[in-house]
């Protein structure tokens, strides 16, 4: 196993394409090194991106917040601008594991795990973040939602690596909201979670919806029909019923020991519709 800490990202590039056996990123390592103990997978290369320029920052334009790859989730959170921005994309970074761990992991290597049950992505699916992949045939801008592909696996080509994360300024009269159910009180894996994503007119009326359900499929869901049932109504109770009913019809869980079928579609329509209800508050509703 060879180990190495590139300080550019075009090194980190070339050495991961370039790599004949099995590679791994290491950003946090609050997954990879879990799944290398438990003998799940065994990385001929591990490649620390850390020390790469830019990559632990987070950087604030007129027009959007960029994350960078390396930006522990503890960070996050003492972002003034953006927890006021992303108040839901903060509260589920800050989901991840205990307080130790946040000091570690990443909302980009909780995309790339592609855990059905990642607690950041739902909010940034709601968020309509984007993600900035770098590879040998240069740079493009992707939905998030188009990363994970299955339970393990991503659309990223051999030797493409996210090298940040994108959110664009909310409008005005916008907020978010992220929910999960776990067993537990914290340090848990969500049984079903949700994002809830609104902006508002000077009415209170929902001009715009974006809703990501999560750990109810193999990938997190982005609910149109859900975000149809909201728009152009005020947060009343015929819209929260049909954005209940509809998020609970998107759902394709499985049955395991945390949760049955049925139990998982009831609560992802529960919480979509309390992320909501929390979004549309934020958002100014009333």
């Amino acid at each position: 196993m060879r180990y190495i800490r590139p300080l550019s990202i075009e090194d980190a590039v070339g050495q991961l394409a370039g790599s004949a056996g099995p590679a791994a990123i290491l950003a946090g390592g609050s997954d990879l090194l879990v799944r290398m103990k438990g003998g799940f997978v065994e990385p001929e290369l591990i490649i620390d991106i850390k020390s790469i320029a830019g990559l632990r920052d987070i950087r604030e334009t007129a027009d959007v917040f960029s994350i960078g790859a390396a930006v522990p989730c503890a960070v996050l959170g003492e972002n003034a601008a953006l927890k006021k921005a992303w108040p839901g994309v903060v509260e589920a970074a800050k989901l991840i594991g205990s307080k130790q761990v946040q000091g570690r992991c990443t909302i980009v290597g909780n995309l790339c795990n592609a855990s059905p049950a990642a607690d950041s992505v739902p909010a940034l699916v709601a968020a309509g973040a984007r993600a900035v992949v770098v590879g040998p045939s240069g740079k493009r801008t992707i939905a998030v939602e188009t990363v994970p592909t299955a339970p393990g696996r991503t659309s990223l080509a051999k030797g493409e690596i996210i090298e940040a994360i994108l959110l664009g300024k909310p409008a005005p009269r916008s907020a978010d909201a992220y929910l999960r159910f776990i067993p537990r009180t914290e340090m848990d894996i969500a049984v079903v979670s949700a994002g809830v994503n609104l902006t508002l007119d000077e009415a209170g009326v929902v001009t715009a919806a974006r809703v990501a359900i999560g750990a109810a499929a193999p990938t997190v869901l982005l609910v149109e029909e859900g975000a149809e049932a909201l728009i152009g109504r005020k947060l009343d109770e015929a819209a929260l019923e049909r954005l209940a009913k509809v998020c609970a019809g998107a759902c394709r869980p499985i049955d395991d020991k945390r949760g049955t079928i049925e139990f998982r579609r009831k609560v992802a329509g529960v919480l979509a519709r309390r992320a909501a209800m929390t979004a549309y508050a934020r958002a100014g509703g009333k």
